[in-house]
């Protein structure tokens, strides 16, 4: 009997990896003799480095890099390992680590001037350790400057009418005359860039960056307007200067127009993160000739439909007959959609009504406990 089991982390709680583990031991104990395939995964968000991480066997890189405000702060990449079956040296980074909303304390958010220069220190810093494949994730950032910071960071000059660089932030952009790509870091041309992007809104307008994303990061309305002329001014110069102008191309407002900057400047190709994921580490290869898939996260809603873990693991065991069991912390009244979409049974795994930094730390007995409780009811099942 194979059982692969691949879920996503319990935000707060459990990595991937530690779901894995918690989920194997409870199944091991009514299973011994049957062959268990651990593979961490996520859809690109939070956590996405550490699951791919683990995936692979792979190595987490850590260095300080200019954080949004522009004091140093520790941020992380991680490097694939021998897990990974592509043919190039791959690093993942998470443009939150770097340049994340949780990095600006909620007094001082102001996407006027945080900017996203350390997210391409880091990109900066797997290139010189000679990777050819560059996976980033958005989402989480505490910026709006369209990828600026990053295409500084990078070796891109972006000059005012004096020649001189901008200042960083959104706000900055509007000084904005010229692009110069001239001192571009030479192995750019020589790596290329995927991009997890679950959004599909533009760079501008009243679905653009500023308008939807710029009010979490702090943005007033007022700074909303400026900072949407802003990146219009920007998108202007880019087509201006021969760079190809995306603007309008679905996620080009991701992360405050990162999916703009990550185009422009890296020639990166915008997908939607669970597929990058689950091509990177292989799941269809490692699920053939499986007779049970396992998967799970935190919280089970009809929102997990739209490209969160639990599906993605499900389209791919689907794809090859198999059948895809899920646990969650927490299953919500909604849940029941999902077992119309590849997933045969959900569980959740609190036992009852309890507060919340209860279920945080009883988390790892919970699983535990699920996991073989599932294992039981799945070898009585298959026994028949």
């Amino acid at each position: 009997m194979k059982i692969v089991i691949a879920p996503d982390s319990f935000k707060e709680s459990l990595t991937a990896m530690e779901v894995a583990n918690e989920i194997e031991r409870g199944f091991r104990t009514v299973l011994p003799n049957a062959e268990y395939i651990k593979i961490p995964v996520a859809d690109g968000g939070e956590g996405t480095v550490q699951s791919m991480v683990d995936a692979t066997d792979g190595t987490i890189i850590k260095l300080n890099v200019t954080g949004p405000l522009g004091h140093k702060v520790q941020a992380f990449y991680g490097i694939l390992g021998v897990g990974y079956q592509g043919d190039k040296k791959t690093a993942v980074i998470e443009m939150a680590a770097a340049s994340g909303l949780h990095l600006v304390a909620e007094d001082k958010r102001n996407p006027l001037m945080t900017t996203s220069y350390g997210t391409g220190e880091l990109i900066v810093d797997a290139l010189n350790r000679g990777i050819e494949h560059i996976i980033i994730g958005l989402g989480g950032s505490a910026t709006n400057d369209g990828g600026a910071g990053m295409a500084q960071a990078i070796g891109a000059h972006l000059l005012n009418s004096a020649g001189k660089a901008i200042s960083p932030g959104g706000a900055a952009l509007t000084e904005l005359v010229s692009i110069d790509l001239t001192d571009l870091h030479p192995l750019i041309k020589a790596c290329s860039f995927e991009v997890a992007c679950d959004v599909n809104n533009p760079l501008c307008g009243n679905k653009g960056a500023s308008a939807i994303f710029g009010p979490q990061k702090g943005a007033t309305p007022e700074m909303v307007e400026q900072l949407d002329n802003a990146l219009k001014h920007y998108a202007d110069i880019i087509a201006c200067c021969a760079i190809q102008d995306n603007r309008d191309y679905a996620g080009a407002g991701a992360a405050g127009g990162m999916g703009l900057g990550v185009m422009a400047f890296l020639g990166a190709e915008l997908k939607p993160g669970i597929d990058i994921v689950m091509e990177t580490v292989n799941l269809a290869g490692l699920a053939k000739g499986a007779d049970l898939v396992i998967t799970g996260e935190g919280r089970l809603d009809s929102q997990t439909l739209h490209g969160k873990t639990p599906m993605g693991v499900a389209g791919v065991a689907k794809a090859q007959g198999i059948s895809v069991i899920a646990i969650a912390g927490c299953v919500s009244d909604d849940a029941n959609v999902l077992l119309e979409h590849g997933i045969d049974a959900l569980f959740s795994i609190t036992p009852r009504a309890l507060p919340l930094a209860e279920v945080l730390s009883n988390a790892k007995h919970n699983l535990y406990s699920t996991a073989k409780n599932i294992a039981a009811l799945y070898a009585l099942s298959s026994a028949k």
